[in-house]
């Protein structure tokens, strides 16, 4: 038996370069894991796959992308055994916090501890990005810039240490409809990512908080204007920044203290009807430590 922690993410940037011939999107984006996250306790069966899910009304077969990263295990290696999976969620769905993907990447890395395949964790990338496109990064997890359709990683600095507020509205963004209608409108602003790079290295909080850039942020807003609100109340009760993540519509601010985290959480708690969601940064160098 294995259990396995599936962190979320939030994009400190994310930029759209144009429609790449395989129909995705060439992207480049910077992306962060934060300690939100689902567990997964996984133990071995004799033949089939087993998944039950503490969401009541989330599909637990084979269209789980947790489901096909266990049975593209089985395939790939000729496994006759299978999994029994007890996921427990605390990572909202279709928030734009990669949560159906980190689970996949923790069936992937418990899979491959559960039957001694060793694999390194480049190879379980590969089968990865197969499943879907932030697969490889929430496998690797850290502060990455993610290009390609979003699974070619290049390793950077650990963001210091910072708290964040999640506010997760009670709507559902589609990727597709927010991509389609970001061809069709495109963005004023783009994000400066060798700029907060440089800004990350330096462990300058207040810098990467002001180069926080989104193009699909604007695209969203214009339908579902309740995530300028969300941000526009973080940052009255002093955020350093606030953001859509990915797709949304989840509104994430960035705050200078846990104390002040809390403090913006009561108030979303307490005006609006959002899930809210208080953790922080995670980094790197303290797993290794």
């Amino acid at each position: 038996m294995v259990t396995v922690e599936a962190n979320a993410k939030i994009n400190l940037t994310l930029d759209i370069l144009g429609k790449r011939p395989d129909g995705f999107h060439e992207v480049a984006m910077v992306m962060q894991t934060i300690g939100l996250h689902d567990t997964l306790v996984m133990e071995k069966t004799e033949r089939d796959i087993e998944l039950s899910i503490n969401v009541p009304w989330l599909k637990a077969d084979e269209k789980n992308l947790a489901w096909r990263a266990a049975e593209l295990i089985r395939q790939e290696y000729g496994l006759e055994g299978g999994v029994r999976i007890e996921l427990t969620k605390r990572i909202p769905v279709a928030a734009g916090l990669a949560g159906g993907s980190a689970d996949a990447a923790a069936v992937l890395k418990g899979m491959n501890d559960l039957y001694g395949l060793q694999l390194d964790e480049e190879k379980l990338c590969e089968l990865g990005a197969r499943l879907g496109s932030d697969i490889p990064f929430c496998i690797m997890g850290g502060t990455m810039l993610a290009t390609g359709r979003g699974e070619v990683l290049t390793r950077l600095s650990d963001m210091p240490e910072t708290w964040v507020v999640l506010a997760k509205p009670r709507i559902s963004v589609s990727t597709a409809w927010a991509y389609q209608n970001y061809d069709e409108q495109g963005a004023d602003r783009h994000p400066d990512n060798e700029a907060i790079k440089q800004a990350i290295a330096r462990g300058n909080r207040k810098a990467v908080a002001g180069l926080l850039c989104n193009v699909l942020e604007s695209v969203t807003i214009k339908k579902y204007d309740v995530i300028a609100e969300y941000k526009q109340m973080m940052l009255d009760k002093g955020a350093m920044a606030s953001m859509m993540s990915g797709s949304g519509p989840t509104v994430f601010g960035l705050a200078k203290s846990r104390e002040q985290a809390e403090s913006i959480a009561d108030v979303l708690r307490q005006e609006t009807n959002a899930d809210v969601f208080v953790t922080r940064t995670f980094q790197m160098s303290r797993r290794k430590a």
